[in-house]
């Protein structure tokens, strides 16, 4: 059994060296520098100069960390199941990953939410005293406890898989020291702060963002042990604040609580409880109810609406738009923002598609969508379509840009 960490453990560096223009064959930003692209990156540079921001992250984002994407999570957390020899939990999750087959690219946070639907289902029956409460998944029966508790051992084989890595940092504080330090001042910017909406369980935002001598607001009182107070969000000294959307691998619910604490590692709670706290995506009317999921919510709802005449951005990178919710409340504020919210998309797909297309379909907000693909840019009407590839959707790239390396 592998030694279990605190949080992946981050790699620095002496210093955070930028990409230097090369050949062609070693220079990632070569076909960026298509003449066609100039005006785009000089927009995208100046929207995020002069806008107040907003970022959602999704598991692209820790790639170049070295941490896995939601299929590779999903393949690590059933080996590391069938290696602690939970074989119940494994063979639930096997057969669950089987009412899948022939889906575009499902994964450990789509099992999960069905597995909370049957724990859903097996709980309505035992409160009606049916006769039969159990759920029949694969060739096995299934009472509510036993799903959760399959839930609660799945969780904490992702956590192990996130903290067994040694993360590499280096290009979220490239990232975090772009978007918030003034020309070449070397001073935070100050005024209103940035908002970071992760979709990841991992600590490298928060932690990166720390390294760099910002203030962070996360929901926390406390250090490395705290607990959880929303009220702290209204803080108008924080540099950033950052929303663990599908909670993090140092959260836990303590028995009785219904709000998490976040634990030093190897500190013990007395009772039960729920060592790690994640929200599986596309969770249903019942769990989105719950706090803090629905107060962190309630902050991108308001986050997302500027007040007065304000210009607010939202940049997302490294989200699949996998999540129906998240998708649902972009949407949402795009309509409600009366022109004043922009989003910025960058993704690995070649052309807008799924939800990414409709936007920039629908006329009363497609002026408002801008999507950065591996093969194009597209915004409204206007498209620049390539031939080569455009890693400007690769976070470390992204951060590279806006650190000033092309």
């Amino acid at each position: 059994m592998a030694k279990k960490k605190a949080t992946p453990k981050a790699k620095q560096s002496p210093a955070i060296a930028i990409q230097p223009a090369g050949d062609d064959h070693t220079d990632e930003f070569a076909s960026l520098r298509n003449p066609e692209l100039t005006e785009v990156l000089t927009e995208l540079r100046d929207h995020l100069s002069r806008s107040r921001k907003v970022f959602l992250f999704g598991a692209g984002c820790s790639k170049c960390a070295g941490l896995p994407l939601m299929p590779e999570l999903t393949s690590q957390v059933l080996a590391h199941l069938e290696s602690q020899g939970l074989t119940n939990t494994h063979g639930l999750l096997a057969d669950v990953e089987k009412h899948f087959d022939g889906a575009h690219q499902p994964n450990i946070e789509d099992f999960m939410s069905e597995i909370v639907d049957f724990s859903c289902i097996a709980d309505r029956r035992r409160g009606r005293k049916a006769a039969k409460s159990s759920v029949q998944i694969g060739s096995a029966e299934y009472e509510a406890e036993k799903l959760q508790q399959a839930l609660i051992e799945i969780k904490s084989s992702i956590a192990h898989v996130i903290q067994d890595v040694d993360a590499e940092i280096q290009w979220h504080r490239v990232f975090c020291n772009a978007i918030h330090r003034i020309g070449s001042s070397g001073k935070p910017g100050r005024g209103t702060a940035v908002d970071y909406f992760t979709l990841n369980y991992d600590t490298l935002i928060e932690d990166a963002l720390s390294l760099e001598k910002l203030s962070v607001c996360d929901g926390f009182h406390g250090g490395a042990t705290g607990w959880w107070n929303a009220d702290l969000y209204n803080t108008e000294t924080a540099d950033a604040r950052v929303f663990k959307v599908h909670g993090s691998i140092d959260w836990c619910l303590g028995e009785g609580e219904t709000l998490p604490s976040r634990l030093r590692h190897g500190m013990q709670l007395p009772g039960d409880h729920e060592r790690v706290l994640i929200w599986p995506a596309a969770t249903k009317y019942r769990e989105t109810q719950r706090d803090p999921y629905a107060q962190i919510i309630d902050y991108m709802r308001r986050s997302l609406r500027p007040p007065g005449s304000d210009e607010t951005l939202l940049v997302i990178c490294g989200y699949a738009f996998g999540d129906s919710h998240i998708n649902l409340e972009i949407e949402r504020a795009l309509r409600e923002s009366n022109e004043r919210l922009t989003v910025m998309i960058f993704t690995s797909d070649d052309e807008p598609a799924d939800c990414l297309r409709k936007w920039q379909d629908l006329a009363e907000i497609r002026d408002q969508v801008q999507v950065y693909c591996n093969k194009g840019f597209f915004h409204a009407e206007r498209e620049i379509r390539t031939t080569e590839a455009l890693p400007w959707w690769r976070f470390e790239i992204f951060a590279q840009i806006l650190a000033g390396a092309l």
